[in-house]
């Protein structure tokens, strides 16, 4: 029997809104991790969600939705979001974001990132920064893997690097 390769998921976390260079930024990183193959994880809403939702729908790929809400009514998603899964958590779904993807691309963002990455770290999940978050760790633990990118080409590469 042949192992089935599960296609990876790229979580992209940041704000519900954003301005028109940060959606722009958060587009084409959705295009570039839909080129690749991988399935793209957000929160499914707007903003930089929306924005990494659609472009990844415009290369073709497959779009997960954690959305705060119980029910469509409560939260609805982006129409770009293939999947939307209804958690009622509100901001604890974080911790399902994270979780669930295979690396964090953290793109601008308030608090509800900053607590992504924060997740990401704690579990030694991979994080990429874009125009995000900058602290200093000090001394930096051995299971955190963070790569602070310059552009969303450089982010989508370093993002599958360090989950290859």
């Amino acid at each position: 029997m042949t192992e089935r390769r599960r296609p990876k998921v790229i979580g992209v976390m940041g704000a519900s809104s954003c301005d028109a260079q940060v959606f722009h930024t958060a587009y084409q990183i959705g295009r570039l991790i839909a080129r690749r193959g991988a399935i793209l994880l957000c929160g499914g809403l707007g903003g930089v969600m929306e924005a990494a939702a659609k472009g990844a729908k415009h290369e073709g790929g497959l779009t997960i939705g954690i959305l705060p809400g119980s029910s469509e009514r409560e939260s609805p998603p982006n129409s770009f979001i293939d999947v939307a899964i209804f958690t009622g958590m509100s901001d604890a779904r974080n911790a399902i974001n994270v979780r669930s993807s295979d690396v964090v691309i953290a793109l601008w963002g308030g608090y509800g990132t900053l607590s992504e990455i924060a997740l990401a770290l704690k579990i030694g999940k991979p994080v990429v920064l874009l125009h995000s978050w900058t602290f200093e760790i000090s001394p930096r633990p051995p299971s955190a893997r963070i790569i602070i990118a310059q552009t969303p080409e450089e982010a989508v590469e370093q993002a599958f690097a360090l989950i290859e």
